[in-house]
């Protein structure tokens, strides 16, 4: 092999060191194990912008491989090609004798081959009597033996990546695709809530999107298009809910009964003196003739505007972290006996508002705690007004975000 050497370019092409690397490297290599040429030419095709090549460079590549006769590349034997540019730019579909300049360059610099410069920089082969080629100035096919394993690695890596990327967007596409029709079927069907604010979420999400995005931004937008979805199923399937329940109540009836499938009493039993203090219009009505006032639901709004609105809940959720809704209600249910909040304080909440709501209220006033007297008594001011229709949690989120330096508007 002629690789035991760094040889220099002819004329004005300058030498580098990472020329001078890449052929000790070849020269050090011990592979003596032949590779297809073709299967290498295949992987550095997967992966040419690794290696920072163009189109053209390929087909230039693909025209010095024509010109080494066998099908695999031997370590052992010379793999210096010779052809004119000539003979180059017709195996290379016609390109200009510029740029074909101009990408040979481009797979000198991207190590995959050597430049084998005679004194006077033509390309030729000394032959002996019997015809074998004693000397070749050209270009060395060298490289590609011994980075194939290299190269073939580098291959895989790339489509891998490629594949993920795809798979990101597929999942990106189906996600948008749920949100964009969930939020019109709700939008058509008048379904109660801030569909608006919602909305603007999802176009704030796709405009956060580059117009040729990386996968690691693909993936960003999938993670926030994902809790948005969660939310909007979150809302609707309490709407539903709500629904359900209204129409049991009227089959059944005007008996009132507690619709809070998670009691408080799960989490922390309450004391005989604390049942004794309710006295809920709606428990005095259980068994009276008299329909209770029906008071609209209200409105759920999206965990992660809840989480950048209070922040601190966020260090009582389970493993110190909030990912869904029922991590934030355990929360509440710590907050609520920190801050001494009695149990029945807080199942009324649960009871007027909803479980979700009130554990929203809870984090609210967990925000406020140092200009808060007493949170008991500051919840059961929120609940009697919640009853009355006359509360609503969206005013306390924003004034917390605004206070918060928060300028966005119900986040995305």
């Amino acid at each position: 092999m002629q690789t035991g050497h760094v040889t220099t370019p002819f004329g004005r092409r300058s030498m580098t060191l990472a020329l001078v690397k890449g052929q000790l490297d070849v020269g050090a290599s011990k592979s003596t194990r032949r590779v297809e040429k073709w299967k290498v030419f295949r992987d550095i095709s997967e992966a040419r912008e690794r290696f920072g090549l163009q189109d053209r460079a390929l087909a230039v590549l693909d025209a010095l491989l024509s010109f080494h006769p066998d099908g695999e590349l031997d370590p052992e034997q010379a793999l210096v090609v010779f052809p004119s540019n000539a003979q180059l730019s017709v195996r290379a579909h016609g390109i200009t004798g510029t740029t074909l300049r101009r990408q040979l360059s481009a797979l000198v610099d991207a190590g995959l081959v050597q430049r084998r410069d005679s004194p006077n920089g033509k390309r030729y082969a000394h032959r002996n009597r019997d015809g074998e080629i004693e000397q070749a100035y050209g270009f060395d096919l060298a490289p590609l033996a011994a980075r194939a394993t290299e190269i073939a690695a580098i291959s895989q890596e790339v489509a891998a990546e490629r594949m993920r990327f795809k798979r990101a967007k597929e999942a990106l596409t189906i996600c948008r695709r749920d949100v964009r029709k969930l939020i019109s079927a709700a939008l058509e069907e008048n379904a109660s809530g801030d569909w608006d604010a919602i909305e603007a979420a999802y176009v704030a999400i796709l405009a956060r999107l580059p117009r040729n995005p990386r996968r690691v931004e693909v993936e960003a937008a999938l993670d926030e298009m994902s809790l948005l979805r969660e939310e909007v199923v979150n809302r609707l399937e309490i709407l539903l809910n709500a629904e359900n329940m209204a129409g049991n109540e009227s089959q059944g009836g005007c008996h009132i009964q507690n619709s809070n499938t998670e009691s408080i009493n799960e989490f922390e039993p309450s004391s005989g003196k604390e049942q004794g203090e309710k006295s809920r219009p709606e428990l005095q009505l259980a068994g009276s003739a008299i329909p209770a006032r029906r008071i609209e639901p209200m409105k759920a709004f999206p965990l992660t505007m809840v989480l950048r609105a209070c922040p601190q809940i966020i260090d009582y959720g389970p493993g110190g972290k909030i990912d869904h809704w029922r991590d934030l209600r355990a929360a509440a249910i710590v907050v609520r006996s920190m801050l001494g909040v009695s149990p029945s304080a807080y199942e009324d909440a649960c009871d007027a508002m909803g479980p979700e709501n009130a554990a929203v209220a809870m984090a609210c006033i967990l925000e406020r705690a140092n200009i808060i007297n007493s949170a008991g008594g500051y919840l059961r001011d929120l609940t009697r007004r919640a009853r009355d229709g006359e509360f609503s949690l969206g005013p306390m989120l924003m004034a917390l975000l605004r206070a918060g330096g928060s300028t966005e508007k119900l986040a995305g």
